[in-house]
């Protein structure tokens, strides 16, 4: 529908997790799932030695490699959990709203991937879909996860923050900063704020001419807002040990 920002917790987010990041001309960073390159835009305007986007979407990939046209910059056709990049060869690496699309075994191997590529000490930053409070009831859990799954196609499995920096630790990484933010992806104001008024209107124009889109992004916005009490947006930033 036009929408460029889709990250669970906004621009607002994103921007900490890039701050967080603190890239420098000397870092070589990767990007797991860059979608549009939102965020690419803001990491390559702090000039890293080398940029890497990995994404499965291969028309993604290609309109990538044409809007970012830098010897340095590449965008390439791959798995996040099989990146084929050296061991020990990153600074940073990041990932946002992808985690959360993945089942938890599929987790601890994106993870772990980029615990194998980063070089000791390097930063891991994630920016996902969360639930709270940590001590929510399992049977309130699998209601949202449910609920998630059925309004967005995609076997989306949210978690707490304990259990987001759980399986960060497991493989070997240092939990150094947690960010939250309100998950109002849909709302009209966060709308505004991530992508401007003029966008926003015409997101709106193009739902509104698409009615199977307008039904179907009705229902995630219902869903969002049945569990609104429940879920966040969560930014970690992890140290290789």
């Amino acid at each position: 529908m036009g929408k460029k920002i889709l990250r669970p917790g906004g621009r607002e987010l994103t921007k900490k997790l890039v701050s967080a990041l603190q890239v420098s001309d000397r870092d070589s960073v990767v990007e797991f799932a860059p979608g549009t390159g939102f965020t690419a835009s803001i990491v390559l305007s702090q000039s890293p030695a080398q940029y890497t986007g990995i994404d499965s979407n291969d028309a993604a990939v290609k309109s990538l490699n044409r809007k970012f046209r830098k010897n340095n910059i590449c965008f390439i056709n791959g798995n996040a959990a099989h990146s084929g990049l050296a061991d020990n060869s990153q600074d940073k690496v990041y990932g946002e709203a992808m985690l959360t699309m993945h089942a938890d075994h599929r987790k601890q191997e994106i993870i772990s991937e980029a615990h194998r590529i980063l070089k000791p000490g390097g930063l891991y930053a994630i920016h996902e879909l969360g639930i709270t409070p940590d001590d929510i009831s399992a049977e309130e859990k699998a209601v949202i996860q449910k609920d998630l799954a059925q309004s967005i196609r995609v076997n989306a499995r949210p978690l707490t923050k304990t259990e987001w920096t759980a399986l960060l630790e497991k493989q070997g990484f240092e939990v150094k900063h947690v960010y939250t933010n309100k998950m109002h992806l849909l709302h009209a104001g966060r709308m505004i704020q991530d992508e401007g008024l003029l966008r926003t209107l015409k997101i709106g124009y193009n739902i509104l001419a698409n009615p199977s889109a307008k039904r179907r992004i009705s229902e995630m916005r219902q869903t969002f807002k049945k569990h609104e009490k429940y879920m966040n947006a969560i930014v970690v930033i992890a140290q290789k040990k």
